[in-house]
This record gives C-alpha cells, sequence and structure tokens, in this order.
C-alpha cells in the first residue's frame, strides 16, 4: 500500500522547508568589533541601539562586541576574530591586506579630523608652544587623534614626547587634570565626552581631514549577509528608530564605502610614525 502524507504533515514538511531557506541569514550570530575610543560601558550604550535597529532592518543576528584597548582591538583584527568591525582609517589600511577586511560604509557626509586640546585655562594658544612637551594620544595607531597629529606636527618641526593613554576618554581627563598640557582628540568624541571634563578643555589647533572609519567586513561572512547588512546600513537614518540611534552617536547616516576610499590616507608617510601595527 502506498504511503500518502495527511495535509497536515504535507504542511509541516513545507514550513520547516520554507524556515530553512528564508531565514539563511539568521542562522548564525555575527559580532561587530567596536573600536575602544572610550570605555566600553560607553560604547555598549551608544552602538547597542544602533545594531539593534539594523538586526531588525537586516535580518541579521548581530553582536556588540569590543576589546579593553586599542592595542588588543589591533591584535583581534589582526587575527580576524570579528566578522564585522568599526575601524579607524590606520586600521583599515593595514587590515584590508591581511586578513582582508574589506569596507562596506563609511559615515555620510564626514571627512575625519583630529583636534588638539589644552585647558580652557592654558597659557598655550599656539601650537608651535608645545614643542619639547609632553602630549597626551590615545594609542599609537589611532588615526586622527595620534597618527595624523602626530604626522603633521613632525612635518612643522614641532618636536614633543608622546604618552599613550588608551582611549580617547583618557586623554580628555588627563589634559583635563593637568597631568599633560595637551592631547590629541577628534571632535566627536570631544562631545560625547562628559560634561565636566569637556568644559575645561579648549581645542587648540585641527589637523587636516581624511576619509573617516570604515566598517568593514571579514571575508568569510557570506555575500548574502553582507548585502542585507550593508542595505540596512545605508537606509538608517530614513528610519526613525534608526535616525535616533545614529543621533546618539553623532552621526548623520551611513554611505557605501570602498576601498579606494581610503587612498588619501595610503599617501601618507605612515612608516614615519611609530606605531604597533605593521603596514
Amino acid at each position: 500500500m502506498k504511503f500518502m502524507p495527511s495535509r497536515p504533515l504535507k504542511l509541516l514538511v513545507a514550513s520547516l522547508w520554507l524556515l530553512t531557506v528564508a531565514l539563511p541569514v539568521q542562522a548564525e550570530t555575527y559580532t561587530v568589533g567596536i573600536v575602544p575610543q572610550q570605555a566600553a560601558a560607553v560604547l555598549a550604550s551608544n552602538w547597542t541601539p544602533l545594531l539593534a535597529s539594523l538586526q531588525k532592518n537586516a535580518g541579521v543576528t548581530l553582536s556588540f562586541k569590543t576589546a579593553p584597548s586599542i592595542p588588543e582591538f589591533e591584535q583581534r583584527l589582526a587575527k580576524g576574530e570579528y566578522d564585522f568591525a568599526y575601524m579607524n582609517p590606520y586600521h583599515y589600511v593595514v587590515f584590508s591586506k591581511a586578513p582582508g577586511y574589506r569596507a562596506i560604509a563609511k559615515e555620510k557626509g564626514t571627512r575625519l579630523q583630529g583636534v588638539i586640546v589644552v585647558r580652557k585655562d592654558s597659557a598655550i594658544t599656539d601650537i608651535n608652544q608645545l614643542a619639547g612637551k609632553d602630549m597626551a594620544f590615545p594609542a599609537p595607531a589611532s588615526f586622527a587623534a595620534s597618527v595624523l597629529p602626530r604626522i603633521q606636527l613632525k612635518k612643522l618641526g614641532i618636536a614633543f614626547t608622546p604618552h599613550f593613554v588608551s582611549s580617547h576618554d583618557s586623554v580628555y581627563l588627563s589634559v583635563a587634570k593637568g597631568i599633560y598640557p595637551a592631547g590629541g582628540g577628534v571632535v566627536r568624541t570631544l562631545d560625547a565626552s562628559p560634561a565636566d571634563i569637556r568644559d575645561q578643555l579648549r581645542v587648540l589647533w585641527r589637523t587636516d581631514s581624511y576619509t573617516p572609519h570604515a566598517f568593514a567586513v571579514n571575508p568569510h561572512v557570506p555575500e548574502a549577509v553582507q548585502q542585507a547588512v550593508a542595505k540596512a546600513m545605508y537606509a538608517m537614518d530614513a528610519d526613525p528608530a534608526a535616525a535616533a540611534a545614529l543621533k546618539k552617536l553623532n552621526m548623520r547616516g551611513w554611505e557605501p564605502g570602498e576601498d579606494k576610499d581610503w587612498d588619501d590616507l595610503r599617501k601618507l608617510p605612515l612608516d614615519q610614525v611609530d606605531a604597533p601595527v605593521k603596514m
């Protein structure tokens, strides 16, 4: 006697088949590594709403990750530990070579520029007055807050002694407390720093501007997942919930990014700056 499956059984089998083919993107959790410019708790508070919105619109399960320090973040990038990563431009130039991260987005309508900050009551009013001074920087390979100002100060013939204090927030705190007379940062993290620290500082000098941070993907991530995330990112500023998450990060939105966008950095003498990340 030939077996004829019942209608309920047919529907169950069909439903299970549809589930397996319709949700391949959701079958795995993908990590998103965020460069630790600030304390992990601050980063998690600021980035979790954005990733939640991105996850919902892309249909991809995403998990927030960072590292205790920028050098540790660099080591994890070198090992390809993150599926997606928001990294500074210098990191992108390095880690696009190996393990081969590829940019899919960058902040919309933005150029990255470093700043040198001093206390508001500091007698230092000109960049040349930093000659012979100690200065605070987040980490050797922090691009706009460390690499870029050191390149440009060297070009200006201003000699100084760098001290690396692990994060942008640590720079602002150390300058506000008078531990160092000046330090490097970027406007976005300065604006996001605690008001009682920020209000004690003023911007002394600004660097030239360059292509901003890259939101990049590890080449092992399936193409369908990459495309789903990219598509959702480009539309975030049109979604009220996503727009609110962007505002929390002081971002306008995302636009497509491709490898050649960071060629402006590749023209810089990056090998002249002492940094542990290898070109």
